[in-house]
């Protein structure tokens, strides 16, 4: 039997995690603000058209919204559900990890075509780090007023809370791996870039 109080609890932990507001998840799910609401609180059970409505708009799979408590030791990603998306500019970015709720960890692939500048990302939250490994290619690292180039087989670590950017210098591909904690604030917000 499904629990309507963890289930509530689960896709209020995905929102959040997401920076939606009630709003916004309903907007994106197409459902109302008052089904929503109520399913967070545990007071409705939704249907299933309603449930799929609402993991499309959080971006998860159905199953994950429903698992059972002792599914949570084990979170499975299959290849074929990692979520790829294809940036403006011609880069890669594949995102590996399942999506956990209330954990903000993250392990992305990137594949940077040549000559390509992936942009500039504002500082994170406090306590937000980065690890990063550049399997092929060369990679400009920068961060705030410093740059750091990296080549296949390098890593580095910096603290996610300066502006942060990722380049491609030369005329070969670059594949490198981010692992990221983003730290958020519990307030709700809009969502903010990768």
């Amino acid at each position: 039997m499904l629990d309507l109080v963890r289930l509530g609890g689960r896709i209020q932990g995905l929102r959040r995690d997401r920076g939606l507001t009630l709003q916004g998840l309903a907007d994106a799910a197409d459902v109302s603000v008052s089904m929503l609401s109520s399913v967070e609180r545990g007071q409705k059970a939704p249907t299933v058209v309603v449930l799929a409505r609402i993991a499309d708009g959080l971006r998860v799979p159905l199953a994950d919204l429903v698992a059972q408590p002792e599914d949570d030791r084990i979170v499975v990603r299959r290849a074929a559900d990692q979520e790829t998306v294809d940036e403006p500019g011609g880069w890669r970015r594949t995102i590996l990890t399942p999506v956990i709720p209330g954990v903000n960890f993250e392990w992305i692939r990137t594949t940077l075509p040549p000559r390509c500048n992936a942009g500039r990302y504002p500082a994170y939250a406090p306590g937000s780090h980065e690890f990063v490994v550049v399997e092929s290619g060369t990679l400009r690292l920068a961060l705030a007023a410093r740059t750091v180039t990296l080549e296949a087989g390098d890593s580095a670590y910096f603290a996610a809370d300066v502006s942060h950017g990722y380049a491609n210098p030369l005329d070969v591909p670059c594949v490198y791996y981010v692992a990221a904690l983003i730290m958020r604030p519990r307030a709700a917000r809009s969502p903010a870039q990768p």
